[in-house]
């Protein structure tokens, strides 16, 4: 009985495991090409993952010895992952069976890169941290060359593999850092350990802390830790950039969150001057190093970079309306982004994929109805009133300013409207440039379906927001026992 209750909260994890292996053998005994039938299989295993997770209900339960923490903060951070991960799986059968370039160990790489994420957002221990981190990273580095035969994306995984093991060195040396200054890697131990402390936490202590925030920032690509970020988004294949700009960056940003917020609460002081550090940076770089940029997925990649510092603005405020914040910001991210790349996979002319923003010109006279979802999701990324991305910086830049963050918060507001530019310019290539060819018409329903979905809780989100305010209210709170 005692066995049957600690695996429960692991439930919807080796629900997951298993579905994966079943898939890799269906995929290499089934004949013919089994991408889209695996691919509709990995889609039911994602969706049958969400409603085990919901059936865990909102109590905090811990599975394998305590290594793994089910509670509300961790069903939110997994419901959002694996809605991007539906999506993104979604919109990448119909780009891939025209490129033709199916395998079916695509959706499959898709689903234990997943399977990592859910089990990063639930480590309630550094040892199963670093498992989910390195379980979701390996399928990702596979992801990114996943067009073997195009140097771009084969550049592309070798960037974001060499970085990508630097990032976990400098997160295993700051861990062990940890574990010989405290005793133990146990998220509870050391949050005790830290609240015993009668004076300043030892220096050993500090610099293991900056390495394990170091080491996380690389994963969230937050400056200056994002030099991967351009290339691998410019030159992974479109779809799989979809996925990398929501899904693992949800993933990463969550961990991050528990990370600083529940082991390290008493050393909030010490945490918060780097990760305020980190915020402004990425705010800098997100806004004006794309601010000359001329392909759309690179454009993207800066624009990840600094909602990565916007969101970093709530975790700087170390309070339940800073956590609130990142979760809300995060939910109205993940559905910006995702229809943005629908838009951008939806780049055809003449049978072949284009990227240029230029591209886009006149698309307001050629394609009224994308020129428009273009349009409202630029002004959502923008922050312009009162489309959903503002409110995602309002809950941000109130969390700051209630923890008395102020200049941080000045700082947000600035390079918000710098970055206004490069987006408005996108809008203003649709509306007023000369139209150039029309795209082809989008091949399959889910850019169509993920476009129409995305502009909807946009446009919506300011009308009923209290689904998500009061959700996220309750999946903060969980990280503030005390609070």
């Amino acid at each position: 009985m005692t066995v049957t209750l600690d695996i429960l909260p692991v439930l919807p994890e080796l629900f997951v495991a298993l579905c994966g292996l079943i898939l890799v053998l269906i995929g290499v005994f089934r004949s013919g090409d089994p991408t889209r039938p695996i691919a509709t299989l990995s889609i039911m295993t994602m969706v049958t993952a969400m409603l085990l997770v919901w059936a865990l209900g909102p109590d905090r339960q811990t599975g394998f010895g305590g290594l793994f923490v089910a509670d509300r903060f961790a069903a939110f951070a997994k419901q959002l992952i694996l809605l991007g991960s539906i999506l993104s799986t979604a919109l990448a059968i119909p780009f891939l069976e025209r490129e033709k370039t199916t395998r079916f160990e695509y959706p499959v790489l898709v689903l234990f890169a997943t399977l990592g994420m859910m089990v990063m957002v639930s480590a309630n221990d550094f040892m199963s941290l670093y498992m989910g981190l390195e379980l979701s990273s390996l399928p990702l580095y596979v992801l990114a060359a996943f067009h073997r035969d195009s140097p771009r994306a084969a550049e592309a995984g070798v960037k974001y593999f060499v970085l990508g093991a630097l990032a976990s060195g400098l997160l295993l040396y700051g861990i062990s850092l940890l574990y010989g200054f405290s005793g133990t890697t146990s998220f509870l131990g050391l949050a005790r350990s830290f609240e015993d402390l009668s004076g300043p936490p030892a220096v050993g202590i500090v610099v293991g802390l900056v390495f394990v925030v170091a080491g996380l920032a690389f994963k969230v690509s937050a400056a200056p830790f994002h030099m991967w970020t351009p290339d691998v988004y410019e030159g992974a294949p479109t779809p799989v950039t979809a996925f990398f700009s929501v899904a693992p960056k949800i993933a990463a940003l969550c961990l991050l969150t528990r990370v600083m917020v529940e082991p390290f609460a008493a050393m909030t002081d010490q945490w918060r001057q780097v990760v305020v550090a980190l915020a402004v940076i990425s705010m800098l770089v997100g806004a004006f190093a794309a601010l000359t940029q001329s392909n759309i997925k690179r454009l993207m990649a800066y624009s990840s970079i600094g909602h990565a510092g916007y969101i970093l603005v709530g975790l700087a405020a170390g309070s339940v309306l800073g956590v609130q914040a990142i979760l809300i910001y995060l939910t109205i991210y993940l559905f910006m982004n995702i229809a943005v790349f629908a838009v951008i996979l939806s780049m055809r002319r003449m049978g072949r994929h284009v990227e240029g923003i230029a591209d886009l010109a006149g698309l307001s006279k050629t394609n009224p109805a994308m020129a428009f979802v273009m349009a409202v999701l630029m002004f959502s990324m923008a922050g312009i009133p009162p489309l959903a991305g503002f409110w995602g910086k309002f809950y941000v830049f109130m969390a700051a300013i209630e923890a008395g963050l102020y200049p941080l918060a000045v700082v947000g507001l600035v390079t918000s409207v710098v970055a206004a530019y490069y987006y408005l310019r996108i809008v203003k290539v649709m509306y007023f440039d000369e139209p150039v060819e029309s795209f082809d018409h989008p091949i399959g329903s889910a850019p169509v379906v993920a476009m129409s979905v995305g502009t909807m809780v946009v446009l919506g989100f300011t009308f009923l927001p209290a689904p998500l305010v009061t959700g996220a209210k309750a999946a903060a709170a969980a990280l503030f026992p005390t609070g």
